[in-house]
């Protein structure tokens, strides 16, 4: 993780007094609202601060009662610094601090789902599990997708993934700018790509351990929404943007551990835990909101009732990719999550499942 030294933004001293340091940090969390949590923010002021790390960051407080986290009689929460960075958008020294929200007696919030991933990833790290997740979103102008033209709809998707030329790719400022914070920002972004349908993108994260990768999908959320505020475009990561026949948007995740890497034989028994009993809708059920909408068994997807793994197929619910099968060993891809979906959640869950599988076959 990148450090982040003192701030050098002074304030006028009185005479004979030496200059006060400060430092604008940005404090980000995740509220309560259901059934997907949205992104709140707000800065705090350190005077006189030399924050090189999360430890010497202050917890801090909000009012629950706004962000579906508390009731009015008893509103006050606890924000608990857990990933810290530069700031891209502010410059200098200023710094953003992602949060995790903590009850007054310092137990885990109910709308904390980091909590439970660190226990998870905690019981499992000597497997050396990590994650590439690919964040699809959409871009709107108003009431409509970017690049839907007033009263009526763009030509049938096609040429627009991967796309270039301004008839088909809508956004690309935004994207650049995007894709340019998330770097001076430190974070693990690996790639970008526009993708099925008009104004539709999705940059990727990884590949990183299960705390990190999340921790850092939801400062490249915050910075996609925060970027877009500036072009008077706003983002979403709603699954099934526009209905009919236009792709979905997910969020396509990576995994492997150690095993995996080292051999076929592990990349089969992940697969198969992931179909065993209750597993595949313990799994969708918690992919994020709507995902019935999207996991039709259309448009690259899997029905969502049903689970399949196969070999270099997007109509699975989880595909080996070819290079996987030809060197017999890397990684697995969960087709299914949702855009929404919670990073925790899925990191959660795909750990528990195959670590736990794997441990009991013996291939760790």
């Amino acid at each position: 993780m990148p450090h982040c030294h003192a701030a050098r933004h002074t304030a006028a001293p009185a005479q004979d007094e030496a200059p006060v340091t400060t430092i604008k940090a940005e404090y980000i969390w995740i509220d309560g609202t259901e059934p997907t949590a949205k992104l709140r923010s707000k800065t705090k002021i350190l005077v006189g601060a030399a924050a090189t790390g999360v430890a010497d960051l202050p917890i801090w407080g909000f009012d629950g009662s706004s962000t579906n986290q508390a009731e009015g009689h008893a509103s006050d929460r606890v924000l608990k610094p857990v990933y810290v960075c530069p700031d891209p958008i502010r410059g200098g020294d200023d710094i953003l601090v992602l949060c995790e929200v903590l009850n007054t007696d310092m137990t885990p919030h109910v709308s904390n789902t980091r909590a439970a991933l660190a226990e998870v990833s905690e019981r499992f790290a000597a497997q050396e599990p990590i994650f590439g997740i690919e964040q699809e979103y959409t871009f709107f102008k108003g009431a409509r997708p970017l690049g839907f033209p007033e009263g009526g709809f763009p030509a049938a998707q096609g040429g627009y993934y991967c796309g270039v030329g301004s008839d088909e790719i809508f956004g690309r400022d935004v994207v650049e700018a995007h894709l340019e914070n998330c770097l001076k920002a430190g974070l693990g972004i690996s790639g970008i790509n526009a993708e099925v349908m008009p104004g539709q993108w999705e940059f990727q994260v990884g590949p990183l351990a299960p705390l990190e990768v999340s921790d850092q999908l939801w400062i490249a959320r915050w910075l996609l929404y925060r970027t877009a505020e500036d072009f008077d475009i706003s983002a979403t990561l709603d699954p099934k943007p526009v209905k009919g026949d236009w792709n979905g948007a997910g969020a396509h995740t990576n995994f492997s551990t150690k095993a995996m890497r080292e051999g076929y034989d592990a990349i089969i028994t992940a697969c198969e835990s992931l179909g065993e009993g209750s597993k595949p809708m313990d799994h969708v059920k918690n992919y994020g909101a709507g995902i019935d909408d999207r996991l039709t068994g259309l448009h690259e997807t899997a029905p969502w009732n049903e689970y399949s793994y196969g070999v270099s197929d997007r109509g699975a619910s989880v595909r080996i990719p070819w290079q996987v099968e030809k060197d017999g060993k890397g990684y697995i891809e969960d087709r299914r999550p949702n855009a929404n979906v919670d990073p925790y959640t899925v990191t959660r869950l795909l750990v528990d499942t195959c670590c736990a599988a794997l441990e009991k076959a013996g291939q760790v």
